[in-house]
């Protein structure tokens, strides 16, 4: 493939990239199939609120970044591998990455689809990664050992832009579909893949985690709602959020409570789904800090990374004290858009905007 030549999915991305920047600014002109996006963008804008300034303190920790080899790549979503590696997807480069951070040794793995706008990925138990092809409407399970990929497509045309993959307890691979605005389910030992429509045109379902009670829970992007999954009937449940919120992000503590970054009014919120309570705290940067990528660690706390602010940062937040400590990150992040806890309590982050990885450790 020549790798000059622009397509039009690599347009169509790199324009829904610019649009879910800090500002969420609109600009012409609007390619084909990237128009639905770009009024998103435009209308969300107006959900913006404005958030008091949250004392925070310094934030202690060790930040290490690799640059990716391949120029360009735009690493968007990382996962932990069972050896403890970091996988990434290159997204502009139609690639899968690994790190070992021991070492600091790439390997990468180019796709034979072309265009597939490798998104969110996740391992399984067996060390395959599985992966979103945003671009191309399937997921694909990697094999590392043969590099060979393993393709299911989506059973219905209009999901054509799976984004966030989890898999539970159970094994089943769950995932989000944003402008197809769907949710679904994939088997690995079948292959069936089932989807369910979300009502409503704009809800646009964004990140995902399950609990552990084995229900999926995710984030309406598109609106002021959580939800859940009936992991039986695939019956969807929403929760209604402060009406200014919109939650990008999410994962779920050992109590099950839900943590996310509600990107467009600056906050860090937190739904107990027993009770449908909700609280909110501003983000230390304010208002305009885009809190994007998020993950807890097994001692509770919750570290999540603004992008509105330049260098990025990356925020720790104690919910036993309710208290914020942050640092920034070398290279400036260029947009922590997702983020994955190690079992030892280390952050693996991919940066996309420079083109780097990363893992942050707290210095004990």
């Amino acid at each position: 493939m020549n790798t000059h030549r622009i397509s039009d999915r690599t347009i169509r991305i790199l324009t829904g990239l610019f649009l879910s920047g800090a500002a969420l600014l609109v600009l012409a002109p609007l390619y084909k199939h990237g128009i639905a996006r770009a009024r998103l963008a435009e209308e969300l804008t107006t959900a913006l609120s404005v958030a008091p300034e949250t004392a925070v303190g310094e934030l202690q920790v060790n930040i290490r970044e690799w640059t990716v080899p391949t120029k360009g790549a735009h690493p968007h979503d990382p996962a932990v591998g069972p050896d403890g590696s970091l996988w990434f997807t290159e997204q502009l480069r139609n690639k899968l990455g690994r790190l070992d951070p021991g070492s600091g040794t790439f390997k990468e793995y180019a796709l034979k689809i072309e265009d597939s706008g490798p998104h969110g990925l996740v391992a399984d138990a067996s060390g395959n990664i599985w992966f979103t092809g945003n671009g191309k409407a399937y997921i694909g399970k990697l094999d590392p050992h043969t590099g060979e990929v393993q393709v299911y497509k989506m059973p219905d045309p209009k999901a054509e832009d799976p984004h966030t993959a989890v898999f539970d307890a159970r094994g089943i691979l769950w995932f989000t579909v944003q402008v197809g605005n769907m949710v679904g389910r994939l088997d690995p030992q079948s292959g069936k893949v089932e989807l369910r429509k979300l009502q409503g045109e704009r809800a646009l379902p964004y990140g995902m985690a399950v609990n552990s009670q084995g229900v999926p829970f995710f984030c309406e992007f598109g609106t002021h709602k959580m939800a859940r999954i009936d992991p039986a009937s695939m019956e969807i449940t929403e929760y209604q959020l402060p009406e200014n919120a919109r939650p990008r992000r999410m994962a779920i503590d050992a109590q099950d409570k839900i943590y996310f970054t509600d990107y467009h009014g600056g906050n860090l919120g937190r739904l107990e789904p027993g009770t449908g309570e909700v609280k909110m705290w501003a983000s230390p940067s304010g208002a305009g800090s885009a809190p994007y990528g998020i993950a807890i660690t097994p001692d509770g706390m919750v570290w999540y990374s603004e992008s509105g602010v330049k260098p990025n940062t990356m925020v720790r937040f104690d919910p036993k004290t309710e208290t914020f400590l942050r640092a920034a990150i070398p290279s400036g992040g260029g947009t922590v858009r997702n983020m994955a806890a190690t079992r030892d309590g280390r952050i693996y982050i991919a940066c996309s905007g420079v083109n780097k990885v990363g893992v942050v450790e707290a210095v004990k």
